[in-house]
């Protein structure tokens, strides 16, 4: 790993930075950006301030996306310490090193629909986040971070990854305008490309409940209401999660690649 970063340093010396590159989009990113340093958990501990520091400083990119973030909604409130110092503190840490390092990189910062409090989906930039839940906020508090860099691009979005569905059931009450991770990146590329700034919501043409997404790649789920959830769990989710945009198009979901 440490030998291709430093050829690809040597290759491109303002390289494009991908945190969170063996998460679900992270992956799909290193595939549309296929010169970037794609870094993941186990190689780059977002959440050391000295080792951010130093990689910065040896890399200096000029695009950073950051995709890193503790994403597990019921993780998140049961270890609240570490989504904070994952999700807001690792956030800090790799804005302070672009700072001091690359202050004029462009900051890509990868947040969720989550930052609204689902009570009538229809978000737009414009809206007022209000999360209900410790996730939501912790990824409210990095997007303020993120907006440190002169150079900043906050992308709010809700995706699934393109693979079998992980749970048994799933919620037919819960709504987005989802889209497969390997779309939210070619996505992003969009975005990136046009060099917008501020906040912009990558999504889904079409509300569809989770339910609905995950028969798409497991046609056995079965289906259940958010009630259940919250009796067995004690976690609130956002329940519409639907997105628009007034400065992009929206996607098209398909169940092909």
């Amino acid at each position: 790993m440490a030998s291709d970063i430093f050829l690809k340093i040597m290759t491109y010396p303002r390289p494009l930075l991908i945190t969170g590159a063996r998460g679900n989009l992270g992956v799909e990113l290193v595939k549309v950006f296929p010169d970037s340093i794609g870094v993941g958990r186990g190689e780059f501990d977002i959440t050391d301030k000295g080792e951010v520091a130093a990689f910065i400083e040896k890399i200096k990119p000029a695009t950073a996306i950051h995709a890193a973030a503790l994403t597990d909604v019921i993780k998140c409130e049961r270890a609240q310490d570490l989504a904070w110092r994952t999700n807001i503190i690792g956030t800090e840490n790799l804005v302070e090193a672009l700072l001091t390092y690359a202050p004029e990189a462009y900051f890509v910062y990868i947040s969720t629909a989550c930052v609204f409090r689902g009570d009538r989906g229809d978000y737009g930039e414009d809206s007022m986040p209000n999360p209900i839940n410790f996730y939501g906020l912790t990824k409210l508090l990095g997007e303020f971070a993120a907006k440190r860099m002169k150079n900043n691009l906050v992308i709010r979005t809700n995706f699934v990854p393109r693979a079998p569905w992980k749970h048994k059931k799933v919620f037919v009450d819960r709504w987005g305008t989802y889209l497969f991770a390997d779309e939210v990146a070619w996505g992003i590329k969009d975005v990136i490309e046009k060099k917008l700034t501020g906040v912009v919501h990558v999504c889904g043409s079409k509300k569809m409940s989770m339910f609905e997404v995950a028969q798409m790649v497991s046609p056995d789920v079965k289906p259940m209401k958010l009630e259940e959830f919250a009796k067995t769990s004690g976690v609130h989710l956002t329940q519409d999660m639907t997105l628009r945009s007034i400065r992009i198009h929206p996607y098209k979901i398909s169940s092909h690649r």
